[in-house]
């Protein structure tokens, strides 16, 4: 956004502050595309103008990519639109696509940004793991039916805990940022047939998560030891990481402000 245009914007009488869940399987990705490329953001924007009777644009905790899904995305953009707050997400769900819902609306203070203001931020992965397929499931897991050890899984993942670089797990195409982070939940646990890995930090590089599962997995394959695992961390390597897990079993889970 341009710097004048960004005036105008702020420049309206109020910041309103979303949280949004969507089912990111439709959608190619959260951040506006150029239809008839379908984005959440490109449907939040029109409903939202819609209801408050100006040219929406949204600022948002983080750009998911296409499949991926989000329980507790954050928005924020200014309006002169009167509609009073307890209103909004009524209004929103009531115009919005049965995949996408406005969990919650409230009044910001004039300097919030829903990506500049964040602390941290926690997401999900959600492995499948058993022998055969769930279709039910095909667009909310990564399905694997090799056996993982979940003890190897959760050794290497502690590795991640503190301030790394973590330029290993990161993918070219990025924003260019700084790849120091500081990670201070890597959990993995079992429930029934799933595999669930969450990952909470102060920021996250391009596919970060999706990397380090990646890379995890092949712990839990025992292609490589936890031990490995650590060496690539320390190695800032892109290229002695795994493949990119699958977009498909990511969650954006919540925002910390």
């Amino acid at each position: 956004m341009r710097p004048e245009h960004k005036a105008e914007m702020k420049a309206r009488k109020r910041n309103i502050r979303l949280t949004v869940s969507y089912d990111g399987s439709g959608y190619h990705g959260f951040q506006r595309q150029t239809p008839p490329i379908k984005a959440v953001q490109n449907v939040l924007e029109r409903v939202l103008g819609q209801i408050f009777g100006d040219a929406i644009e949204l600022a948002a905790a983080g750009r998911t990519d296409a499949g991926v899904h989000a329980y507790g995305q954050v928005v924020n953009f200014f309006t002169d639109g009167s509609i009073p707050i307890d209103r909004v997400a009524r209004a929103a769900n009531g115009l919005l696509p049965p995949d996408i819902s406005v969990t919650e609306a409230t009044e910001a203070t004039r300097d919030f940004s829903a990506l500049h203001s964040a602390r941290r931020k926690t997401y999900l992965y959600r492995i499948l793991q058993r022998e055969t397929p769930d279709p039910f499931r095909r667009n909310y897991t990564w399905h694997i039916h090799q056996p993982l050890d979940t003890e190897a899984l959760a050794e290497a993942a502690k590795t991640l805990l503190g301030r790394h670089d973590f330029s290993s797990f990161r993918a070219a195409g990025g924003a260019p940022m700084s790849p120091v982070r500081t990670m201070d939940m890597a959990e993995v646990r079992r429930e029934e047939d799933e595999i669930r890995l969450t990952f909470r930090a102060d920021g996250f590089l391009y596919h970060m998560v999706r990397n380090i599962v990646g890379t995890l997995v092949n712990v839990g394959r025992a292609v490589i030891t936890p031990a490995d695992f650590a060496v690539i961390l320390a190695a800032g390597d892109r290229h002695q990481a795994g493949a990119t897990a699958p977009a498909a079993g990511l969650y954006l889970m919540s925002v910390e402000y």
